[in-house]
């Protein structure tokens, strides 16, 4: 196929300082959750996007000095020249692909916390910006930058750059933002200071320029110098000659960088949900930047849509299609688009599970893309698949995200496969919860997966097709997948948090009943030991139908592990939008069918009686095994089945997040025979004797 005429324009090289860029395509920096301790695996991930076409790849954050340590998240790091050796594994493996490699030099200042370095924290003024969340506070203040420590903080950026240029890196950042390296200079609530640093804002970005400058001055032009800048704060600040303080600041520094990166100074908003915010989100905060520089701009906006990609181009937005999410949804993504294939792009979900891999200090996973991660050490490739027997053929009971993965991984590999729906619908859990308020683009999972199967002439579907036993002893498979599902239970903990009895009342819900159309009436508890988004999910959809909610909650906020997807504060503040009345760190100890027992979790003898209706239990989830109990019992008394092999797979065998049910139905579709089984390879450090 070739590529449509009307996407030409994101295939124009572009040229970025010293070196030009073969494409518009736009890796940004962003963490991998590898550090420097797994440079093998983040070489491997990086060189991904560069096969799958995109024209720049660029490192995650990296430190440029011991002072700046965020352990124990996992950054990488360019503290001497023994660092360089682990770089050059990523710049080499990008530049087999003519891509260039750019790496984002970085320092902390106060927004991290030195805790292996044990390094004192410093800032502009000395004044700390501190945190609300546990993990990320910081017991030790930050010291003010006297000149010594703006002196050395100019040569380490310059050690560093050095570095970068000797790694063979092509595009060098200086990242100033999020509270990082010169940005609270730029910041005049953090920038107090009395000498040619501080006050006016030429004084405030000095340090900028003179790094910028520095940097340049070291890598002798051979290198693009680029600048990663926040604008959403400096736009609320009023300026004399300007619409505010960031354009002000662009105009000042509008032709010293090679490039401008423009992003949010949050991590929570520049890496927001797609449950709260759409694809291209960020134009606000970056639509005033082009006019203002003659030099290309790139930003993000969880970009999937080839057209949106041409809008923000011929719309003077961007000059360069920055992404994260969506080259890890899918790194072949510009390929794609350039092959003509753009109906096959795996395209982001905006769930944020890839960032949640690098809250957990592991590789970035995701739910689209379940090969993410595993590209070194299991050699997995998320276009291609070792062929398999086409003679053997292969039975799939289920058609939710696990059970559509596997099928696709099996009909790619060219077995014959059938996949048996018992409902008229593909799709699983998929369909029913990407109608919840904010998730539908959770239907990508489903429509990627359905759409591709349905060409396969080796792929045979049968919807409405509930199989018994006996059926599936008859069809004479060679291989049995179950993919069959879990169901949400009605039991809540006992006292030591042990699996108690359910809760029987003819007023006692699960999200099962909620996703069917089986709604309660009147004033509804909802009581969620889940944590993730399935009961706030629900509090908005019933709220919206105009029943009174309570969410009670044991942990100490609604949705609480979401803090690792970067949803809790929209969460939250959705929740208080739309006044559900909130128990936070209460249990359910009993419920009449009018009055519901609250307790305290930490005194048994706090207790709170409220008067509701009904109740809806968001809690554990039973797999939904009895078709394989079934198979095994009618397979022992008969003798002529030819099935070689059962598996269970997703949450049938483990319930959890789709992105735990799409990899496991991706492993087994890739082990169905144990033949393309590759032992997992480990990074090990190096012993120094």
């Amino acid at each position: 196929m070739n590529r449509n005429p009307r996407y030409d324009i994101l295939f124009e090289p572009i040229k970025i300082g010293p070196v030009t860029a073969p494409n518009r395509f736009f890796c940004t920096p962003h963490a991998l959750g590898t550090g420097q301790q797994m440079p093998h695996t983040r070489a491997a991930m990086r060189e991904m996007r560069a096969e799958g076409g995109w024209g720049v790849i660029n490192t995650g954050y990296c430190s440029i000095h011991p002072s700046s340590d965020d352990a124990p998240l996992p950054y990488c790091r360019l503290w001497d020249d023994d660092d360089i050796k682990v770089h050059e594994l990523m710049v080499e493996a990008v530049h087999r692909h003519n891509s260039l490699a750019g790496v984002e030099l970085w320092h902390g200042g106060d927004g991290t916390g030195n805790r292996l370095t044990r390094a004192p924290l410093m800032s502009a003024s000395g004044i700390s910006t501190g945190s609300n969340y546990p993990g990320w506070m910081n017991l030790s203040q930050s010291r003010f930058m006297d000149k010594k420590d703006i002196k050395e903080f100019r040569q380490w950026h310059v050690d560093a750059a050095i570095r970068a240029k000797k790694a063979g890196f092509d595009i060098i950042y200086i990242y100033a933002g999020m509270n990082f390296g010169p940005y609270q200079f730029l910041l005049p609530w953090l920038n107090k200071r009395n000498d040619e640093y501080g006050g006016t804002l030429n004084n405030r970005v000095r340090l900028m320029r003179e790094i910028i400058e520095d940097m340049r001055e070291a890598v002798e032009a051979t290198c693009a110098i680029a600048l990663r800048f926040s604008t959403d704060e400096l736009l609320q600040v009023p300026s004399d000659t300007f619409k505010s303080e960031a354009h002000e600041i662009i105009s000042i520094m509008s032709d010293i960088p090679d490039l401008w990166d423009v992003k949010a100074a949050s991590w929570t908003i520049e890496a927001a949900s797609a449950r709260f915010t759409e694809q291209g989100a960020r134009e606000p905060f970056t639509n005033f930047v082009k006019p203002l520089t003659n030099k290309p701009v790139v930003s993000t906006g969880r970009f999937t849509s080839p057209d949106e990609m041409v809008s923000q181009i011929k719309r003077g937005i961007v000059d360069l299609i920055g992404a994260a999410r969506p080259s890890i949804a899918d790194p072949f993504l510009p390929k794609k688009i350039n092959e003509g294939r753009e109906d096959e792009i795996r395209e982001c979900i905006g769930c944020n599970i890839c960032v949640s891999g690098y809250h957990d200090c592991v590789p970035v996973r995701c739910t689209q893309n379940p090969t993410m991660g595993e590209e070194w050490r299991r050699n997995w490739h998320p276009e291609f698949v070792p062929k398999g027997n086409p003679k053997k053929s292969v039975l799939v009971i289920g058609s939710g995200p696990a059970g559509l993965e596997c099928t696709k991984t099996l009909g790619d590999r060219g077995f014959d496969v059938t996949l048996a729906e018992a409902s008229k619908e593909l799709g699983g859990r998929i369909t029913k919860e990407c109608k919840l308020p904010g998730l539908s683009t959770w239907a990508r999972v489903r429509d990627y997966r359905s759409n591709l199967i349905q060409r396969m002439n080796n792929v045979n579907i049968f919807k409405d097709s509930p199989l018994t036993a006996a059926d599936i002893i008859e069809l004479n498979c060679s291989h049995v997948v179950l993919a069959t599902g879990a169901k949400w239970t009605r039991n809540i903990p006992d006292k030591d948090g042990r699996p108690g009895e359910e809760l029987l009342n003819q007023n006692v819900f699960t999200p099962d009943d909620i996703l069917e159309g089986n709604f309660p009436i009147g004033p509804t508890l909802i009581y969620d030991f889940d944590h993730y988004y399935m009961g706030s999910c629900i509090a908005e959809l019933l709220t919206k139908k105009g029943l009174p909610i309570t969410l009670v909650t044991p942990a100490n906020a609604v949705s609480a592990w979401t803090f690792m997807n970067n949803e809790l504060i929209e969460i939250r503040r959705r929740m208080i939008e739309l006044e559900v009345e909130i128990f936070t760190d209460h249990d359910l100890s009993d419920f009449n069918g009018n009055t519901a027992i609250l307790k305290s979790i930490f005194n048994n003898e706090n207790k709170k009686e409220i008067e509701i209706s009904s109740i809806i239990i968001v809690g554990k989830r039973q797999p939904d095994n009895s078709l394989l109990s079934d198979l095994n019992n009618e397979l022992s008394s008969t003798k002529e089945s030819k099935i070689e092999s059962i598996h269970s797979i997703g949450d049938c065998k483990n319930p959890g997040a789709i992105v735990h049910a799409v990899y496991s139905g991706h492993e087994c579709g890739r082990a169905i025979e144990g033949d393309t089984e590759i032992p997992i390879k480990w990074e090990r450090p190096k012993i120094f004797s």
